[in-house]
């Protein structure tokens, strides 16, 4: 027997996984992107319209990115061509674009899917320019990051992104019907079990199906597993509380108040407690920012450059290194003294510029970059405040049927209490210089 022979018979029986086996036919099989493949989505109307064009695929792992690419290559009778950014070179690249172009002086097109295309750096970025321009390629790039920031913008220019969504929980339980379907029998787990499934799979359709050939393989004959026993067969926790739920709004609800109440140690507690039920750490970075600008304030400015390090920091290290970030920006937060008068002060803006924006501000102030403008009074009598005393001129910069409003009143704690005092001093001044 040849090698290639046994090679071929040794692929024919080895085992696909479930995941591979369930792989849509069809992208009206295709599980939770209905805003794209629904009747009405936008990839729909691409098809539709017989013009698809370069896309980029932007979205968590298992949500269908490299199913959809397949099976557009399909719809739009293109050769699909697959490489990966981790495991491709400039030499890999120069290949497939050159297989490209024999197939279309063949007369046929190349979808060329491209998975994890941000690890690509900036120069192989651009080497797909000229051949998307020139249509030897129709590019599909698939990325769990952000294309707007890890993708170059003559790239973005020439692709549309389209988002995929993490699979919610009726998606998820389609998938492990068809699971059972395929399978021949039900997963052997309770009413509870199946629930917990469905959360620890975390929106991700391929981690469901792994996670049900674990539970098949483990399962002996006619054993039911709760949900004590399914964490401890696929060693997994199913999450605390559902995150797009009520136990998500009530566990950053008592973070939140724990830091505007400086209570650290029960604020550490909840960022715990988000942090082990799956959350995701940047929604709580994020949220540690708008403690720091909504409870802290200019109390302490440096609570929002301590969060925004954090959040950083953990964009760098990723979990569990960066999830000590997150805690010490908490504590920092929690101990900072507190102050709400700029968030005050804004909203209050806010109502007023609602109110009175339609105002002009007074020309004194105004720019006279022409010679109509200074002879209708632009500029005219403005006083240079670093040539007046104190370099501080007094004058009023409202609009002239506005009077002055007073909206920021910075609180006797912290760093305002110095905010507080130049206030008062340059009040002062005013008075002095008749001004007030």
């Amino acid at each position: 027997m040849s090698d290639l022979f046994q090679a071929a018979k040794l692929d024919s029986a080895a085992p696909r996984p479930l995941a591979d086996r369930l792989r849509p036919a069809a992208l009206d099989e295709v599980a939770g992107q209905d805003h794209l493949l629904g009747p009405d989505g936008a990839l729909t109307r691409l098809i539709r319209a017989g013009s698809m064009g370069s896309l980029i695929f932007w979205g968590p792992p298992g949500t269908g990115k490299t199913t959809v690419a397949r099976l557009l290559a399909h719809e739009t009778d293109l050769v699909f061509a697959q490489i990966s950014a981790i495991f491709s070179g400039v030499a890999d690249l120069k290949k497939t674009f050159e297989a490209a172009r024999a197939r279309r002086m063949a007369g046929q097109g190349t979808l060329l899917f491209v998975d994890e295309i941000h690890r690509f750096n900036r120069a192989q970025q651009d080497s797909f320019l000229p051949v998307m321009e020139d249509g030897t390629i129709t590019l599909i790039g698939a990325t769990t990051e952000n294309p707007s920031f890890e993708l170059n913008a003559a790239l973005l220019s020439r692709a549309r992104v389209m988002i995929f969504q993490s699979l919610d929980a009726d998606a998820i339980e389609k998938l492990l019907a068809r699971a059972e379907a395929v399978a021949g029998r039900p997963l052997p787990l309770d009413a509870d079990a199946r629930a917990a499934l469905v959360a620890m799979a975390d929106g991700d359709g391929r981690a469901a199906l792994t996670l049900s050939e674990e539970i098949w393989r483990a399962a002996r004959d006619g054993e039911i597993f709760d949900r004590a026993a399914l964490s401890n067969v696929v060693q997994r926790r199913a999450p605390i509380y559902d995150k797009a739920q009520e136990g998500h709004y009530n566990l950053i609800s008592a973070l939140h108040k724990s830091v505007r109440g400086s209570d650290p140690d029960a604020a550490l507690y909840y960022l715990a407690r988000m942090l082990d039920a799956g959350e995701d750490p940047l929604f709580l970075a994020r949220r540690v920012v708008r403690m720091a600008v909504e409870d802290i304030g200019l109390a302490d400015p440096q609570a929002l450059v301590v969060a925004n390090a954090a959040k950083d920091a953990y964009d760098f290290l990723g979990s569990p290194e960066g999830e000590l970030a997150l805690a010490q920006a908490v504590i920092y937060v929690a101990t900072a003294p507190k102050s709400n008068a700029a968030y005050v002060a804004y909203k209050a803006a806010r109502r007023l510029a609602q109110e009175k924006g339609s105002l002009a501000p007074p020309k004194i102030i105004l720019n006279a970059p022409t010679s109509t403008m200074r002879d209708a009074g632009y500029g005219a009598g403005y006083e240079y405040d670093h040539d007046a005393p104190d370099a501080f001129s007094g004058q009023n910069y409202w609009p002239d049927s506005l009077k002055p409003q007073k909206m920021y009143r910075p609180v006797e704690r912290g760093f305002e209490r110095e905010l507080a005092k130049r206030l008062d001093y340059w009040e002062r001044l005013r008075r002095e210089r008749g001004q007030n």
